[in-house]
């Protein structure tokens, strides 16, 4: 077999991937389109006043895992503060923070320490005190040594009071009505809904105040914009058509609520992971499975949490060569799932679907921009085939891109500014361009940060989007 032979035999390899991986997002968008468009229609009909009940609801424990969070922790409790939602409490885990968190908390909030017994049912770092505040009795404080953020919201999930939990991040907003959205799920499937998870948005660029989301706006950095349209796909098109057939093996840490009972029984988070959330979810679909449970984790897509993202390159690279490292963990610690029957449609298109589209998928794209960098200075048949592999690149991302765009304005319309959907969709068309390729890249660097065995996490500098 000639060079030749080998090169073209290369590229259609490269061709026929992307082709399969298309047509697997367009079954994903078809599901995506039908599903959240009727759920839009029932929020716009189904009344929420019987959901403020506490006859009718369960009561929640939000927790949120505190590090380094001086900047948005104050706004972010205030706005849980403000949530539309009869029975809640929040737990603020300050683990181990180096700044001024723990201090701003007891003082804005005036916090005082308490005497609380606390059944530990799962091992976590020592903890130093426990504060509630004196004007805000459903609000509490936990200081511990710091153990990472699955360990924090362990540490919040042994004090916790409630049947139900809700994981928050420190810097996120959330809407009024999103518990109401993200439970009713779970009050109406009379327990067989072990957890429900909401979108979470982009708040840089947005108008919040004291913890509150007064207007919706985007940012002037195209790195922002960029992200907007990526969390768009991945939650417009993605989790809602893999949620429809209970496929769904992500819940966001930003934004999701669990059964503290089943939580536990699956041992909680796994602290020695960088992907805490999406083992876990993995997790209870094994324990489920192997119960013979009918059981479901779910998406819904109003519910609205906002957050910060990175603004930099550097800080970006961090966090996508983290979130592959995480993804890889989950994956490989329930690699047993893989094409077992046992495991349903969990071992047979979840995971086998996050193995070779999400996890390898990084590897076959930089190949192809590799191959199509090659062909422009080789030239004759290989113009061809990247002619070929550039317009497949661009339908698998500027494409689906713009098409999360359109659905977002036909459906949920979060960004009331006709200038913004604009701007995003002329953005969108240019991810294959620029930014796809750099976030391809990243990734790739996760993996060779696997092999390499470097288990350096790097850190999310925040500036705030409170005001």
């Amino acid at each position: 077999m000639d060079w030749n032979t080998i090169l073209q035999l290369y590229a259609w390899v490269i061709a026929i991937y992307m082709i399969v991986v298309i047509f697997f997002y367009t079954i994903i968008l078809f599901f995506s389109t039908l599903q959240i468009r009727k759920e839009y229609r029932l929020s716009k009909t189904e009344p929420f006043k019987d959901y403020m009940d506490e006859n009718f609801t369960r009561p929640v424990s939000i927790i949120v895992p505190a590090y380094n969070e001086e900047m948005g922790v104050v706004q972010s409790v205030r706005s849980l503060l403000t949530i539309n939602y009869p029975q809640f409490e929040i737990i603020v885990v300050n683990d181990g923070s180096k700044d001024r968190t723990l201090e701003i908390m007891l003082e804005k909030y005036d916090m005082v320490r308490v005497n609380k017994v606390v059944r530990k049912q799962l091992e976590t770092e020592e903890t130093k005190g426990i504060y509630q505040s004196r004007v805000l009795p459903n609000l509490y404080l936990i200081d511990k040594n710091n153990g990472g953020k699955a360990d924090a919201l362990n540490a919040g999930l042994n004090f916790a009071h409630y049947p139900y939990f809700c994981s928050l991040d420190g810097d996120s907003i959330l809407e009024r009505d999103a518990f109401l959205k993200v439970m009713k799920p779970i009050i109406d499937s009379d327990e067989e809904v072990i957890a429900s998870g909401g979108s979470v948005r982009i708040a840089n660029g947005c108008d919040i105040q004291n913890g509150n989301l007064i207007n919706i706006g985007l940012s002037k950095s195209p790195i922002v914009v960029m992200q907007v349209i990526e969390y768009l796909r991945a939650f417009l098109m993605g989790r809602i058509g893999l949620s429809r057939h209970n496929l769904l093996l992500i819940v966001s840490g930003a934004f999701g609520v669990f059964s503290k009972h089943w939580v536990i029984e699956a041992g909680g988070y796994k602290r020695n992971t960088v992907g805490e959330d999406m083992e876990l979810v993995v997790r209870l679909h094994r324990i489920t499975k192997e119960k013979k449970l009918k059981k479901k984790i779910i998406y819904v897509p109003d519910p609205v949490c906002w957050t910060e993202v990175p603004e930099s390159l550097g800080v970006l690279r961090t966090q996508r060569r983290r979130w592959h490292k995480g993804l890889f963990e989950s994956l490989w610690a329930h690699r047993k799932l893989l094409l077992n029957p046992k495991y349903g449609t969990i071992g047979f298109v979840s995971i086998p679907y996050f193995w070779i589209i999400e996890f390898l998928g990084p590897v076959i794209e930089l190949s192809g921009y590799i191959f199509i960098i090659f062909s422009l200075f080789s030239g004759g048949i290989y113009i061809e085939f990247a002619i070929l592999l550039f317009l497949l690149s661009t339908l698998y991302g500027s494409i689906f891109s713009m098409t999360s765009v359109l659905l977002e304005e036909w459906s949920l319309r979060k960004y009331p500014k006709v200038t913004d959907i604009l701007k995003l969709f002329l953005y969108a068309a240019t991810e294959t361009l620029w930014y796809r390729p750099l976030t391809v890249l990243w990734r790739c660097e996760g993996i060779i940060q696997i092999i390499r065995r470097d288990h350096s996490w790097g850190e999310m500098k925040r500036k705030g989007v409170s005001k």
